[in-house]
């Protein structure tokens, strides 16, 4: 079977009269370039090249196929610029995944708004604080918090300095005093996130001056514990305890002074948010434009 890379190696070293100088362009080694003529020719079964130590020149053979091989790679080129020039105007279904609270109290108000301004495109969403597995899930994008351990994806940071921040209500503060330190926390009802059966008691902190230093991880208890996190901000907002969340979840909330931050002197864990494609191919330009508008909203919140 030909190959298109193939074809490219055999046209540009026709016009440079030099598998050296084509393999330059085309910033691959000669020794790939060789290969890739050989493969052609022995696809072909001719000569397309007559090689002596000095010089390369096209066989009779080799004008011939450099006439078709140069409209088969134009023809490809104009193929993808028509797909090109058809994407430039947004629109598709685009199969989203997102965490639970960020998802159904920020982002469905943020694609709203992108709709409006995208009428064409349109979205299929799955709110879950679940890890989506993207390798088996329909999933073409996944908003996720925390540092990425599959290097395989492709990573569009939204939010890099998000952190999370301690949190609770004008009245559990009233009922049940500030936080001085982080050690106070023992003494607190402190609402916990769980997932996969696994509770999240044990909250790690940085001095605001060494934010890279060794964490400060204190076991906290309480008596509420639950797998989707925007319960916990609900139970937060009603008074029930202290809460540890990403601080872009609870942006509105500390705006609208529903919650007030606590100890703020202290840094929290980081929860970069990003936005995660499996394949470049993926990366057309609505999901671009999505990027750079999701990106906006959370410098805004």
């Amino acid at each position: 079977m030909l190959r298109l890379d193939d074809l490219t190696v055999f046209v540009r070293t026709a016009d440079r009269g030099s598998l050296s100088a084509a393999a330059r362009e085309l910033e691959i080694s000669p020794a790939l370039a060789s290969a890739a003529v050989k493969r052609l020719e022995g696809e072909l079964k001719l000569r397309l090249f007559a090689r002596t130590t000095r010089s390369l020149r096209l066989t009779e053979e080799g004008e011939l196929y450099l006439r078709h091989a140069r409209e088969a790679l134009r023809l490809l080129k104009e193929g993808h610029d028509t797909l090109m020039q058809g994407q430039e105007t947004l629109g598709g279904t685009l199969k989203i995944s997102m965490p639970s609270d960020l998802g159904r109290n920020m982002v469905l108000a943020w694609l709203d708004e992108f709709q409006t301004l995208y009428p064409k495109v349109g979205f299929q969403l799955s709110i879950s604080d679940r890890v989506s597995d993207m390798y088996r899930q329909p999933v073409d994008i996944a908003i996720r918090y925390g540092v990425q351990e599959d290097s395989s994806l492709i990573a569009f940071p939204l939010a890099p300095e998000n952190r999370r921040v301690l949190v609770a209500a004008p009245d559990y503060i009233k009922q049940h005093g500030k936080l001085n330190t982080l050690e106070d926390l023992s003494r607190h009802n402190c609402l916990r996130f769980m997932l996969d059966e696994v509770i999240h008691d044990r909250w790690s902190f940085y001095p605001a001056a060494e934010p890279e230093a060794k964490p400060v991880v204190i076991h906290v208890n309480g008596n509420r514990s639950v797998d989707d996190a925007d319960v916990v901000r609900r139970w937060a907002v009603a008074g029930l305890g202290i809460a540890y969340k990403s601080r872009l979840d609870l942006s509105a909330d500390i705006r609208a002074g529903r919650l007030q931050v606590l100890l703020p002197d202290v840094l929290g864990e980081r929860t970069a948010l990003n936005m995660l494609c499996m394949h470049r191919s993926q990366i057309t330009p609505t999901v671009l434009q999505l990027r750079d508008f999701l990106r906006a909203q959370c410098e805004k919140a």
